[in-house]
């Protein structure tokens, strides 16, 4: 169902809609992926309280989901644990207000209709979750739809709701986007939406979305990030430069169906080019262990060692590798770092957009939710994180796995670049 199918049911069927695909989920699905659920009359009323006539409500009458490290006024936020509220927003555990995000969000028109679960902390890619369950791709059972944006993607591939709200500290809008075959857009750390959300690592935290078709993405864009009145319409994508770039690790199916919609975008980076920046790209995970690392603990030690106890216990092991992270390990990192972002700006003199693929493979077992693989989706994801860029997420089928899907990552140097517009046009 599009934003225009949504919008055409009403207020009240609408919302009984989303309580309808809600109760279709397995009972294990639904707690995995509901951290709240507004109930019917409620999201009925709000659905109903913008006018069909209001154009500055350009999102009104569509429901969406909320990432669970956003605030939504009066409700809890637990950001995947069990105790956050307990330490965010005392004494009460409440939030006082609407976060940046859920209120832009909700003045475009659109419904809260539910809080996602996630990932603990964001801190994981695969969208694990001990003390609620894991998130898995509708349709394909036993397969995670990646994280640590997990909820968020559950309820829009399963179409409890057309579009959900996430954020992507080291690919958590792209991965699932690739797992789960949606469409998804990464913005930029430090953007006001983001800065009063729970935050991960507050230098890499990004705010972002997920739509299930192109179209629908569109209208987010337009209504979430406009373009600048004073620009040009965007050029067709055939007019802008782009260039695609193969990283490693790839599976050998991955790798062909990435070339094959990469390469209906853009021809191959220059070798010379390719050849200067994949040894800088390689230990990008390393550096976001270790950069993403020192940030988490600083946000966790004011309670970590009280709380030590009811943490994930994947995520606690994390925890307790970052805060042995020295400032000599810091200063390496961030040299790299800076490295990186020199590199992406080079490029962005000649280039308009990069194509780069979104994961190594398909979407993975509860058996391959390892180290190993945590690794691997990280050095396809992290190069972009590391020059806190902008990343447009494209599904791409895979061909005879009975559906499931890798992606494409989009860089471009901007939110309001034209490239963004222009590849989406050619989805549609």
């Amino acid at each position: 169902m599009t934003f225009s199918d949504w919008k055409n049911l009403g207020p009240a069927a609408a919302a009984r809609l989303v309580h309808e695909r809600v109760a279709a989920l397995a009972p294990a699905q639904q707690r995995a992926a509901l951290a709240w659920l507004a109930p019917e009359a409620t999201l009925a009323a709000e659905l109903g309280a913008v006018s069909d006539v209001a154009v500055q409500a350009p999102l009104r009458g569509v429901p969406f989901a909320a990432k669970d490290l956003f605030d939504a006024a009066g409700l809890p936020t637990f950001a995947g644990s069990v105790f956050l509220p307990e330490v965010w927003h005392p004494p009460t555990g409440l939030a006082p207000a609407d976060g940046c995000f859920i209120a832009a969000t909700r003045a475009a028109g659109a419904a809260l209709a539910a809080k996602a679960h996630m990932h603990e902390f964001a801190y994981g890619i695969t969208g694990e979750n001990p003390h609620y369950g894991d998130c898995e791709i509708p349709g394909h059972p036993g397969r995670t739809t990646g994280g640590s944006s997990s909820g968020s993607a559950l309820l829009v591939k399963a179409g409890v709701v057309p579009f959900a709200l996430g954020t992507d500290t080291g690919g958590s809008i792209r991965v699932p986007a690739a797992f789960c075959g949606l469409y998804g857009f990464r913005m930029t750390p430090r953007h006001p939406w983001i800065a009063d959300g729970y935050p991960l690592a507050e230098s890499l935290d990004t705010p972002g979305f997920f739509t299930g078709n192109a179209a629908d993405l569109r209208s987010v864009l337009d209504a979430l990030i406009p373009e600048n009145a004073s620009s040009p319409l965007p050029a067709p994508s055939s007019k802008l430069k782009g260039a695609y770039l193969v990283l490693p690790g790839l599976e050998a199916n991955v790798e062909k169906a990435f070339l094959a919609a990469a390469t209906r975008l853009a021809p191959a980076l220059p070798a010379g080019i390719a050849a200067e920046l994949l040894p800088l790209f390689a230990p990008a995970a390393e550096l976001y262990a270790i950069l993403g690392g020192a940030e988490t603990w600083r946000i966790h030690a004011p309670f970590y060692d009280r709380y030590r106890d009811r943490y994930d216990p994947n995520v606690r092991a994390r925890i307790d590798r970052a805060r042995t992270i020295t400032a000599a390990d810091i200063t390496r990192a961030q040299a790299n770092r800076d490295a990186i972002t020199a590199a992406w700006a080079a490029l962005f003199r000649d280039y308009d957009f990069i194509v780069l693929p979104s994961s190594p493979c398909a979407a993975v077992t509860k058996a391959e939710c390892t180290l190993e693989m945590r690794s691997r989706i990280l050095g396809l994801t992290v190069p972009a994180s590391m020059g806190s860029l902008p990343v447009l997420a494209l599904p791409v089928p895979l061909p005879d796995t009975g559906g499931l899907t890798t992606g494409l990552q989009i860089v471009v140097p901007s939110i309001h670049s034209p490239a963004i517009r222009a590849v989406l046009e050619d989805c549609l």
